[in-house]
C-alpha cells in the first residue's frame, strides 16, 4: 500500500515538505489556523518559500498525488504517516515552550491507528520525542509505542528566504524507534531529497545534531560579536579585522550582528535546558546565548554617542530603522532581535519609525505593537538604523540625512563605508 501523509503544520518548514511530498504521494497538510489553510487553497503562500505556481501544481495534483489543506482532523484520518513540523518556541525567560509540540502529539494521537508512523521534524532536545511526545501519543490513541505505532526524527534544515540551499538541495538526517523504521523513514525521504539523507543510529543522535548545528553558529557569532564590542573601545574597524584575518585559508569568517530567527537564537535553549536537567551547566553555550542577545543594546546606545557627540538633544529626536525582519529579503519577523534596538531607543526618549517592506504590517503590529510606516521622509529623521540588509535598503536618499547633520548606523556592514556614521 503506498503511504498518505499528513503535514502537521504548514508553516516555513511544513509547506515546502508538504509540495515537495505532493509530487509523489496523496498528502494532506493539516494546520489550526483556518485563515492559513484557505490562504493555501487559494494558492498562496504570505511566507514566499513556495512560489505560487508551485503550490498551485501541488494542491490539483497529478496521478492520484497531490496536496489537500484542512483545519479538521477528521480529514487525516486516513493517512499512515504523520509528519510533524510544529514550531518549537522559547517563552520570555527564554524556556523552552513544548505546548505546540504537545497538542500536535494529542492531535496525532487521536487518529492514529495500528502500524502508523509518526515522524518529528521540530527542533528539539535529545530524547524528546520518546520523553515527552510518544507518551502523549501513546495516551491519546491507547496504543503502544513500538509495538502497534511506529516514530522517526528528522531535523528540520530550512533556511528561510534562501532560494538556492532548499528542502531538495539539502542533506537529510533521518532516524527511527527501531532499525527496521529508520530504513522506512530514510527511504520515504530519499524519494524527495535530492542531495541525499544521512541515516541515523537512534532519534536522539538525530535530536542532537539539529540542536547543535544551531548552537554551533550561535556560539561563533558571538566570538564576533564579542570581538566587535572589544574592538569598539578600541576605536578599530571590526569588519577590517575580519578582512584581515580571513586572509588565512583556515579562518571561519563569521560576522558581527543580530542573533534572531527560529532557529539560532532559540535552539541553543533546549540543549542547554537539558544539560541543566542533568545537573552540567554548560557555559560556553551561556556565554554566547549573553553577548549575543546584548547586541541589540549597544547599537541603540552606540546611536545616542554618535547623537551626542553630532550636538543632538537625543530626546525627542527622530529615528528611522530600516528592517524589522530576522534576515534580509524574507518577511520572517520569528524573535526578531531589531526589536531591543526598537525598545532601547524609545527608553532613551527618541521617537522611533520602524520600515520594512517585506514584512506584514498586520503581524508586525500584533507581536510587538509596533506600526510600520510606508515610504519614510529621510530629511525628517536625525538617525537612521539600517537594522536588516534588503535589497531594497541599498539605494536610499541617505544624502538627506546627512544634509540635516544626522548619523546613519549600518548594523550589517551594507552600505558603503563612507556614508555610514557607525557600524557594527
Amino acid at each position: 500500500m503506498k503511504d498518505r501523509i499528513a503535514i502537521i503544520g504548514l508553516g516555513y518548514v511544513g509547506l515546502p515538505l508538504a509540495v515537495a511530498f505532493a509530487e509523489k504521494y496523496e498528502v494532506t497538510g493539516f494546520d489550526i489556523n483556518k485563515l492559513r489553510v484557505d490562504e493555501l487553497n487559494s494558492g498562496h503562500d504570505h511566507t514566499l518559500e513556495v512560489e505560487e505556481e508551485l503550490l498551485r501544481s501541488a494542491i490539483k495534483g497529478n496521478n492520484g498525488n497531490g496536496l489537500t489543506n484542512t483545519c479538521h482532523l477528521k480529514d487525516i484520518e486516513s493517512c499512515n504517516v504523520y509528519i510533524v513540523t510544529v514550531p518549537t518556541p522559547v517563552d520570555k525567560y527564554n524556556h523552552p515552550d513544548l505546548s505546540p509540540l504537545i497538542n500536535a502529539s494529542k492531535a496525532v494521537g487521536s487518529v492514529l491507528k495500528k502500524g502508523d508512523l509518526v515522524i518529528y521534524e521540530s527542533t528539539v532536545y535529545p530524547g524528546c520525542t520518546e520523553e515527552d511526545c510518544v507518551p502523549v501519543l501513546e495516551k491519546s490513541s491507547g496504543l503502544k509505542f513500538n509495538k502497534d505505532f511506529f516514530c522517526g526524527y528528522s531535523p528540520e534544515r530550512i533556511n528561510p528566504g534562501d532560494k538556492k540551499n532548499t528542502l531538495r538541495t539539502i542533506k537529510k538526517v533521518t532516524s527511527g524507534s527501531t532499525p527496521e523504521i529508520g530504513e522506512k523513514v530514510n527511504n520515504l525521504y530519499l524519494s524527495i531529497i535530492d542531495a541525499g539523507t544521512h541515516l541515523a543510529p537512534n532519534m536522539r543522535v538525530a535530536e542532537a545534531s539539529k540542536a547543535i548545528e544551531n548552537a554551533q553558529r550561535d556560539i561563533n557569532i558571538s566570538f564576533v560579536n564579542e570581538l566587535a564590542l572589544i574592538f569598539d573601545r578600541m576605536d578599530i574597524d571590526t569588519n577590517d579585522v575580519l578582512e584581515a584575518a580571513a586572509t588565512k585559508w583556515n579562518f571561519l569568517k563569521y560576522k558581527p550582528g543580530l542573533v534572531g530567527g527560529h532557529c539560532i537564537g532559540v535552539d541553543p535553549y533546549y540543549l542547554k535546558q537539558k544539560a541543566e536537567s542533568l545537573g552540567y551547566y554548560p557555559a560556553v553555550i551561556s556565554s554566547g546565548r549573553k553577548v549575543n542577545d546584548s547586541i541589540g543594546k549597544f547599537v541603540a546606545n552606540k546611536v545616542i554617542k554618535l547623537l551626542i557627540k553630532k550636538g543632538k538633544r537625543v530626546k525627542g529626536d527622530s529615528s528611522l530603522i530600516l528592517g524589522i525582519t530576522f534576515k534580509e529579503n524574507c518577511p520572517d519577523i520569528r524573535n526578531t532581535r531589531v526589536v531591543d534596538i526598537y525598545n532601547e531607543m524609545i527608553e532613551f526618549g527618541l521617537n522611533v519609525d520602524v520600515h520594512d517592506p517585506w514584512a506584514n504590517k498586520a503581524e508586525v503590529l500584533r507581536e510587538f505593537g509596533i506600526q510600520l510606516i510606508d515610504a519614510p521622509l529621510f530629511n525628517n529623521y536625525d538617525s537612521v538604523v539600517v537594522a536588516v540588509n534588503h535589497n531594497e535598503f541599498l539605494h536610499l536618499p541617505y544624502e538627506r540625512v546627512k544634509e540635516n547633520g544626522g548619523i546613519i548606523f549600518d548594523v550589517k556592514a551594507f552600505l558603503p563605508r563612507e556614508i555610514v556614521d557607525g557600524r557594527l
